[in-house]
């Protein structure tokens, strides 16, 4: 678990004698931004103090960087990117072939009411429920033939982010920083955006080194000062502040010394220098507000909105993997009234996605920054509690662009009634294996050691689906 922070309050509280222990806390909680170092501790852009160097790609990369939208809860690919007419003609009906087991009871089959119609040059299906995404249908991959080994969320989410059902394992984004580092040293190389901090778990870093987990920041807001805590630091000047750092740093150094190596120890003097350099560039990046209000405009207002812009204005500054989270909760997770809650939440995710591939196109940037979309699995053809879905992981619809992506491809199917993938079908292994090839990597050789074995995110499976690759 990470390193638990120092009060910030600890600073402001009666002088007293002080242990070296308690003294270095006091400093800790006095530094404006170095009080980061709890919320920063697990994530630590790499510095000139510690930290071992990247691997570095295996090959040429087509992709420096990514972003992955994530729709907490399972989005419903039968309501958005894979028609199945065959659902309204045998409505209500159970067939074989839609007796798979599921999470829960489920009835008949469930038509989409959304009307569906082909797009771009590729000639994509999109729903009318996506149109600001229709119009960028061409530079997508869609894949429709996802498939995933767990119908529940916890399980099924640790998958898609670490490649394992279990919560230790390191996630995509800590790998990615495993292998590339960091091209800003004032920023962390791997960003969570989320209204809520719950879910940690999911920018672990698990057993590879603590500077690899990501850091978590607020997208409901847009003021800097409001998203991250002690941003600012009111008392001291940025050389006062240095100074303290430096004795800081010096004690730890010396502890380190005197004890033994320690990775949460090494973490948290990475922590450190990155929150004192991150408050002088933080508020200027975090700050949507900073951007044209036409782009702002095209983006939309909302938390989804603002993680969208920030995830642009943050890879244009070098920050390697950035995960910009639909939620909080499971918002997805549609078990009743699901066509009112897609009408309600699909204008703000189908605008803010949209966006962001407009707009890293129009600033030369959508070549090398891979964008992957998708949930944790889909909904099911047949209804839950009348007007709802249950959680399918046999068949489902991720999409990706740029990167190397080939734009305008429909890659796989799910059968008649959109259940289970059928054909081209791609597991989560494989989606994997294909992001850090994107990369320069080859997913079999970016491994690490622990515990006796090597580990990699693919484990022992994945391949690359090279048929949706430019």
């Amino acid at each position: 678990m990470p390193v638990p922070s120092p009060s910030a309050s600890s600073f402001l509280q009666p002088p007293r004698p002080l242990s070296r222990r308690r003294f270095v806390e006091s400093l800790c909680g006095g530094f404006g931004a170095i009080g980061l170092a709890g919320m920063l501790a697990p994530q630590l852009a790499a510095a000139p103090t510690a930290g071992a160097a990247p691997i570095g790609p295996h090959f040429a990369p087509k992709a420096k960087q990514i972003i992955f939208l994530f729709l907490t809860g399972g989005p419903s690919h039968l309501d958005m990117f894979d028609p199945k007419p065959a659902l309204l003609k045998h409505a209500g009906q159970r067939p074989d072939s839609a007796n798979l087991r599921t999470e829960r009871m489920t009835g008949g089959l469930l038509p989409s009411p959304f009307e569906f119609r082909q797009h771009g040059q590729s000639g994509a299906h999109v729903s009318e429920l996506l149109p600001k995404l229709s119009g960028v249908v061409d530079e997508l991959a869609i894949i429709r033939s996802m498939y995933t080994f767990n119908p529940t969320h916890t399980p099924a989410r640790n998958l898609i982010h670490s490649g394992n059902i279990a919560s230790t394992r390191p996630t995509l984004g800590a790998w990615v920083s495993y292998g590339l580092g960091s091209e800003n040293q004032n920023l962390p190389g791997f960003v969570a955006l989320s209204p809520s901090s719950r879910g940690g778990s999911l920018w672990r870093s698990g057993f590879l080194p603590a500077e690899h987990q990501g850091t978590h920041f607020d997208n409901s807001q847009t003021d800097p000062e409001q998203m991250i805590q002690y941003l600012r630091n009111e008392r001291l000047d940025a050389s006062a502040q240095r100074e303290q750092l430096d004795l800081l740093q010096a004690l730890n150094r010396e502890h380190r010394a005197d004890a033994g190596e320690d990775a949460y120890l090494d973490g948290r003097i990475l922590a450190m220098e990155t929150a004192y350099r991150m408050q002088f560039e933080a508020l200027d990046v975090f700050d949507v507000r900073l951007e044209p209000e036409k782009v702002r405009e095209e983006y939309g207002s909302t938390p989804f909105a603002n993680g969208c812009l920030l995830a642009r204005r943050l890879v244009e500054r070098g920050v390697r993997y950035v995960h910009v989270y639909y939620g909080p909760g499971q918002p997805w997770d549609d078990h009743k009234e699901i066509n009112s809650k897609l009408r309600e939440r699909c204008p703000d995710m189908d605008q803010g996605a949209a966006a962001l591939i407009a707009d890293l196109k129009r600033r030369g940037l959508l070549d090398e920054t891979l964008v992957v979309w998708g949930g944790e699995f889909g909904r099911t053809p047949v209804s839950e509690a009348g007007d709802g879905r249950d959680h399918n992981p046999y068949g489902f619809t991720m999409w990706m662009a740029g990167g190397g992506v080939k734009g305008g491809v429909n890659y796989g199917a799910t059968d008649e009634l959109g259940f289970q993938a059928v054909e081209n079908r791609v597991s989560i292994h494989d989606l994997h294996a294909t992001i850090l090839n994107q990369l320069g990597f080859d997913h079999e050789r970016l491994t690490y050691r622990y515990a006796g074995r090597d580990f990699r995110l693919t484990d022992v499976h994945g391949r690359v689906v090279r048929e949706i690759l430019a």
